[in-house]
């Protein structure tokens, strides 16, 4: 089955491929920009070029995360524009600029013993425009503080905006807001121990196979 479907779409693209038209009512455009950029596309219709937008703009924030995780945070400044803005926790903590982003996320989580996984799914990107975009991505997010002794797990939704630029797509702004926060204590937890981390053991297991 897969390799009949990946034949018809090799046939496709020998031919050419036609642009996809997106499901609407009769007399109106559609207004998602994942059929493209309508104002570039009278009708709706979706091009090649916007689903490589579309993915071009997914890695950018997939790389943010792992930046963020990894603390990367000279890598940061590839993926953020030079006056990019943030509200994180529903504008809790907001920040105007790039260097004020990068350094609020590196005084924050730069400690070794401050282990966070960012996960981001469920991506809704319309293109607005040639060189513009937006993005709303569900977020599920656990921190473990190693000094407090405390597991952070939350969830929210992230809501971002995307700037094209001469190196590539960039995030222009970003923020989220939750929809739930909690936090534990570790001690509290009958036989939790922490076996593995990317720092502390170099990433490997200390359970034995």
């Amino acid at each position: 089955m897969m390799i009949s479907m990946l034949n018809s779409m090799v046939a496709v693209g020998q031919r050419g491929l036609r642009p996809v038209r997106a499901l609407a009512q009769p007399g109106r455009r559609p207004t998602s920009g994942v059929v493209g950029w309508a104002d570039a596309n009278p009708g709706g219709t979706m091009q090649v070029t916007d689903l490589i937008d579309i993915e071009a703009i997914k890695r950018v924030k997939y790389r943010y995360l792992r930046c963020i995780d990894q603390k990367l945070w000279d890598d940061l400044t590839e993926v953020l524009t030079e006056d990019c803005t943030a509200a994180y926790s529903g504008g809790a903590y907001s920040y105007e600029g790039r260097d004020a982003i990068i350094e609020f996320l590196r005084t924050s989580m730069g400690s070794q013993d401050f282990l966070s996984s960012h996960r981001c799914h469920h991506p809704e990107i319309d293109l607005t425009g040639p060189d513009t975009a937006t993005g709303v991505w569900a977020l599920e997010d656990v921190v473990i503080m190693k000094e407090w002794d405390l597991t952070v797990r939350g969830a929210a939704f992230y809501t971002d905006t995307y700037r094209r630029t001469p190196e590539g797509w960039r995030i222009d702004h970003t923020g989220y807001k939750r929809t739930y926060e909690e936090i534990q204590p570790r001690a509290n937890v009958d036989g939790l121990r922490l076996t593995a981390e990317w720092w502390g053991t170099d990433g490997r297991s200390q359970l034995s196979a």
